[in-house]
């Protein structure tokens, strides 16, 4: 397994062999273990000392269904501590066909010059971007794909990026050269931008997949993966509505985030439901597509093409936490409108969720109205227009509050909530609080635990094993909804990393990663200056009713700290 280390100052570029303590990692878990064995934890996520991390997960590079993943990672300008963030699309898989099991990299340029760093086999080679300057992620990507071919897969940043504003993610390429792939949360588009990288292309023409150790055996548990993915009820579901069905069980449990967690139902529902979803694209026709694939290889095609009346393509995806956060949660229950603030979010490359949830408090401050998208369009005019206003609100949703004096900002250490009130799901409300990544539903979501979900003394449990699990796909480079197949065949994780690699591994190896990771997080977190004071969710949270329950979080500080007893003292 190779390390590609790129200088971005003086832009040469070294290969090397992993590190025997690195060997057994990948994605999430490989970047905690470099960052903390090589990042000073208390340097400045925007200067030279912090790293951009591009890790492929273990199975990444065989086109296993929803198994190509991409983690990117540094120390997060929006939280001060650990952060992985990951995507679908190509850039994963095309790493490892060029031989890179993790780029990273490193230093600052003097110069304030926009480039490229293109990447294959036989090069490395940093191009002039001033062309790009200031242009969106979809006019930057078909610039991009002009000038080195579709055959490459490209991750990029936006206005936002360059900007180096802390809710900016990295865009990468679907499977149809769509860049509307995002590795959103914790702001590592600004550390991109931050060293003056505009898009990162590589090109695997002259490449080939990862060696297989035993190709027979890979084959065989491959297929027994497959068939168990393909059996599961969940896999139907997911194709015909993909994640925004959990719009309607959200609702139902009163935890759909509403008018800046004011409220947990929301009255237009069922205008912004899967249902409604599925019906419009049905009858809309043209470019809608109801089933759609990130990456190659995909079964279950959760994703999907927004169309508006006439056909045409308004954005693809739309997911769940967008209609939660830019929908419901700012009052407006129409979905081709929440369709095209998704658009100016990913053409800004910003993180829906941090938007939305910057949006909400910004309109408790009563700088727009709630349901109104016309001035929820402003303000995003105002990001990309680069006015205080919106370098505070492209800055979160913590930034917002602050500049604002508003107490309801739903964040945990710095980073705003998903589409899940944690006083309704109190589970993933442990997890927004302990987690080292922050307030992240994709670090441990408790939604599908068959458990009472207001119930404040039996969450901590299921909070510490959905994390361990999460910790563990994340750096095996899995879709959380590759869960479907795995968790209904465990057996096959494990015969799939003996005969990929020809190691000897436990079967609980998913825990045992996921346990791994955690820990090394939580110690880089530690070293950081991060406590168990940090581990909480806002006070308001605490005592402020949610109807329909009128449910507060009421999860014993006590318990919290006991989420991650299982760490040896040292480590904790």
């Amino acid at each position: 397994m190779k390390v590609w280390r790129i200088n971005t100052r003086t832009r040469k570029l070294e290969i090397s062999e992993f590190p025997a303590s690195w060997e057994r990692l990948g994605g999430r878990g490989l970047i905690a273990r470099i960052l903390n064995d090589e990042l000073n934890p208390n340097c400045a996520p925007l200067g030279p000392e912090n790293k951009l991390i591009f890790a492929p997960g273990l199975l990444v590079g065989h086109r296993l269904s929803s198994c190509d993943r991409i983690s990117i990672g540094g120390k997060s300008p929006l939280t001060g501590g650990v952060k992985e963030a990951n995507a679908g699309g190509s850039t994963g898989l095309h790493l490892t066909h060029i031989g890179c099991s993790a780029l990273i990299l490193e230093d600052q340029p003097i110069d304030s010059n926009l480039t490229v760093i293109y990447l294959s086999t036989q090069d490395c080679r940093f191009d002039d971007a001033s062309n790009l300057a200031g242009k969106g992620v979809y006019e930057s990507s078909d610039i991009l794909l002009q000038q080195y071919g579709p055959e490459v897969a490209i991750a990029l940043i936006g206005p936002s990026g360059e900007m180096q504003l802390k809710g900016a993610g990295i865009q990468n390429l679907d499977q149809d050269l769509v860049p509307s792939r995002i590795a959103a949360r914790g702001g590592l588009g600004a550390v991109m931008g931050s060293k003056g990288i505009k898009a990162l292309v590589i090109d695997s023409r002259d490449g080939s997949p990862p060696d297989i150790a035993d190709l027979e055996g890979f084959r065989k548990a491959q297929k027994s993966y497959n068939k168990a993915l393909m059996d599961h009820p969940q896999t139907k579901v997911y194709a015909d509505y993909g994640t925004a069905a959990m719009a309607r069980i959200c609702h139902s449990l009163g935890g759909l985030p509403t008018r800046n967690f004011t409220e947990g139902n929301f009255e237009s529902l069922e205008d912004i439901s899967a249902e409604t979803m599925r019906d419009q694209l049905l009858e809309r026709g043209g470019d809608s597509n109801t089933t759609h694939a990130c990456m190659v290889g995909c079964v279950i095609r959760c994703s999907n093409v927004y169309a508006d009346g006439n056909g045409k393509e308004v954005v693809s995806p739309l997911e769940y936490e967008t209609i939660g956060l830019l929908g419901s949660n700012l009052g407006i229950g129409n979905l081709e409108k929440v369709a095209k603030l998704n658009w100016e979010a990913n053409d800004l490359g910003l993180d829906s969720i941090e938007l939305g949830a910057a949006l909400a408090v910004a309109a408790e401050a009563g700088k727009m109205e709630f349901g109104n998208f016309k001035q929820a369009l402003e303000l995003i005019g105002e990001i990309r227009a680069g006015t205080p206003t919106g370098l505070v609100i492209g800055n979160g949703a913590e930034s917002t509050g602050l500049a604002y004096q508003i107490e309801r900002v739903p964040v945990v250490k710095g980073q705003a909530m998903s589409a899940y009130d944690p006083r309704a799901i109190k589970g993933t409300g442990v997890t927004y609080a302990t987690s080292p990544q922050g307030a992240d539903h994709t670090s441990g979501l408790t939604i599908r635990a068959k458990i009472d979900h207001l119930d404040p003394h039996i969450q901590i449990d299921v909070s510490r094993k959905a994390q361990i699990n999460a910790a563990g796909y994340d750096t095996l480079g899995v879709c959380a909804f590759a869960g479907f197949g795995f968790g209904s065949a465990p057996e096959t994780i494990s015969a799939l990393l003996q005969a990929r690699y020809g190691w000897d591994v436990p079967g609980d190896v998913l825990q045992e990663l996921g346990r791994q990771t955690l820990i090394l997080e939580r110690k880089f977190n530690r070293r950081a200056g991060f406590s168990k004071d940090d581990d909480r969710l806002p006070v308001w949270m605490t005592r402020e009713e949610l109807s329909p329950h009128n449910a507060v979080f009421d999860v014993p500080n006590a318990d919290l700290d006991k989420v991650f007893d299982w760490i040896d003292e040292d480590d904790r």
